[in-house]
């Protein structure tokens, strides 16, 4: 059978992956909700889904990157009894988010941390990881993702725009990957399937958010933006649900089981590589002109 990945959502994580494979040779297909809208990517075939018809024959590894709901995972409500059918199939991925471990005051946890979510998506993924274990003889992978950056989704813009702020909790921080990085560990475990397994993907320093931006900042020769305490920053009940976590997310198990050397260990080396891909360099905001 020739190599078919079928990617469940094709979105920012899947679209780094499928350009790693196609130029190995292999077959891509990937889903989305609104073809007419969807970026084109050379080597892939893009399918309207939910709408068309998905049939696993010919499919021989599948990624599924599509977030669950209150009712529980949009991919297995349609797809579960073909999933439990599909004995060909090789490797399954499915992109889950730390945030299933919830709150550890800033305490190390790794893949044998008990899941205790205390968000609501937390428990939304942690439900969706159980479904999927739930299919018999599946070989599924789970991925337990940090925050995701990138190029087209780094501190950058918000900072040329003068909308950025250093929120700052005391003790809080965060985990955080870059997509080349997720890449390249969905690419080792396809190499090296190990049914069953679940990696934590992060980088190796976990860092107060108001760090990273600061050196975002610095990269691009602007003033560092001002602290803004934690309890004054008016943020949204979605974006303080992200503070209402803070722990440190161990990746040891990446390495050692597949052999991976991040290519962005940290944050630093990473946002250096995002301004490069973006094009970048130093920015001088426009200077005032008075009229005379």
């Amino acid at each position: 059978m020739t190599k078919t990945l079928l990617c469940l959502g094709f979105g920012y994580s899947a679209r780094a992956l499928a350009r790693h494979l196609s130029r190995d040779g292999w077959r891509v297909i990937g889903t989305t909700r609104n073809l007419g809208e969807a970026t084109p990517l050379d080597g892939v075939e893009l399918i309207n889904w939910p709408g068309a018809q998905i049939s696993l024959e010919e499919v021989s590894h599948i990624l599924s990157s599509v977030g669950p709901t209150e009712q529980g995972d949009p991919v297995l409500a349609e797809l579960a009894e073909d999933l439990a059918q599909a004995k060909h199939l090789q490797w399954v991925g499915y992109l889950s988010t730390t945030a299933v471990y919830g709150d550890h005051d800033g305490a190390w946890v790794d893949e044998t941390t008990p899941v205790t979510p205390s968000s609501q998506r937390g428990r939304w993924r942690a439900g969706a990881e159980h479904a999927w274990q739930t299919i018999p003889d599946l070989p599924l992978h789970i991925f337990r993702l940090a925050g995701i950056y990138g190029p087209g989704r780094g501190p950058f813009a918000k900072l040329m725009a003068g909308k950025a702020r250093r929120i700052v909790k005391p003790g809080q921080v965060f985990s955080r990957i870059h997509v080349e990085d997720i890449a390249q560990v969905l690419a080792a475990s396809i190499a090296r399937p190990s049914p069953g397994a679940i990696y934590n993907l992060c980088d190796d320093d976990p860092a107060p958010p108001q760090d990273v931006l600061g050196f975002a900042a610095e990269l691009l020769g602007l003033p560092v933006p001002a602290e803004v305490p934690f309890d004054e920053a008016g943020m949204t009940p979605m974006a303080r649900s992200f503070y209402g976590e803070n722990k440190r997310v161990q990746n040891q198990r990446i390495k050692d089981e597949l052999g991976v050397e991040l290519q962005y260990p940290t944050y630093r080396e990473g946002l250096r590589a995002v301004r490069a891909a973006e094009n970048l360099e130093a920015f001088t905001p426009p200077q005032e002109t008075t009229g005379v």
